[in-house]
């Protein structure tokens, strides 16, 4: 099933997208899509829901608007540690990003006028479905109510220890999208082509096959940490073929039209846009 966040006539409620990813049903319920991570309350949703209407990318807004979290984590493919020439360890690096980077799945990354070195990373999305703690990797497809297509933009000048929150959270730098994939449309997460173009050029192609640390081993590993609440959106890593993996690099400038697409979850895509003054 997929569960969109849709502006319909008067406000955002959650819209029941068609298998085409062209249509979308009006479920009139105006609450949050954490409503309906539990299964069991999915067939009220389709009883209740308009008929279907055509989609209007530009009417989606992210999915979760405000994640209780937003994390992600580095250097977590392998192709991509072959990419750089490092080891990969036990765990990823773990790094978050704030509010004010998540946005829609279509619309404009923002380049600050001081960044030279913006950059794309397509991944996979986790999204928590029940609050959990200290489980097992056993036990963690049933805390996962679903997956969508994340770009991690990047502002490179601050991907440091130091800095690294800053150069991750830039306004919109986390869109997220289109819509929520339930987990139980998803047939194996580590399975799924997952390819990244900057106009029209295929950038990273790759699947997620090449995850070192897998979605389930991931969550049970930040669960006994943390606490994950429902919505709390986990960004698992990007391939080989970032701005980053070039020489030279081969940073975003404004009028670059980045997509990430993966299979049986959709696109998202944004144009990059100079940040205007006073912003």
């Amino acid at each position: 099933m997929r569960l969109a966040s849709y502006r319909f006539d008067d406000r955002v409620r959650v819209g029941i997208v068609g298998d085409d990813g062209a249509t979308i049903a009006d479920s009139r319920h105006a609450g949050p899509l954490v409503d309906f991570f539990d299964p069991a309350a999915r067939p009220r949703l389709v009883a209740a829901a308009a008929a279907a209407q055509k989609l209007d990318p530009a009417r989606l807004t992210a999915p979760i608007p405000l994640p209780p979290a937003f994390l992600g984590v580095g250097l977590n493919y392998r192709d991509h540690a072959r990419e750089v020439g490092r080891e990969l360890g036990p765990s990823p690096a773990v790094f978050a990003k704030l509010a004010g980077a998540v946005a829609p799945p279509y619309g404009t990354i923002v380049r600050p006028p001081w960044s030279g070195s913006l950059d794309y990373e397509g991944e996979l999305g986790i999204v928590v479905g029940r609050r959990c703690h200290q489980i097992a990797a056993g036990d963690a497809p049933a805390f996962i109510a679903g997956y969508v297509v994340v770009n991690d933009v990047t502002m490179r000048e601050l991907a440091r220890p130091g800095t690294l929150v800053l150069g991750k959270s830039g306004p919109g730098h986390g869109p997220f999208g289109p819509w929520l994939t339930t987990a139980d449309a998803v047939a194996d997460p580590h399975a799924l082509a997952i390819r990244t173009w900057v106009n029209g050029e295929l950038r990273q192609s790759s699947t997620t096959a090449e995850l070192h640390v897998g979605c389930f081993e991931l969550l049970a590993w930040l669960s006994s940490i943390l606490v994950l609440e429902p919505g709390t959106v986990i960004a698992t890593g990007s391939p080989a073929g970032s701005g980053a993996g070039f020489t030279p690099p081969r940073w975003l400038v404004p009028g670059d039209v980045v997509r990430v697409a993966i299979d049986g979850l959709g696109f998202i895509e944004h144009r990059v846009v100079a940040e205007a003054p006073g912003l």
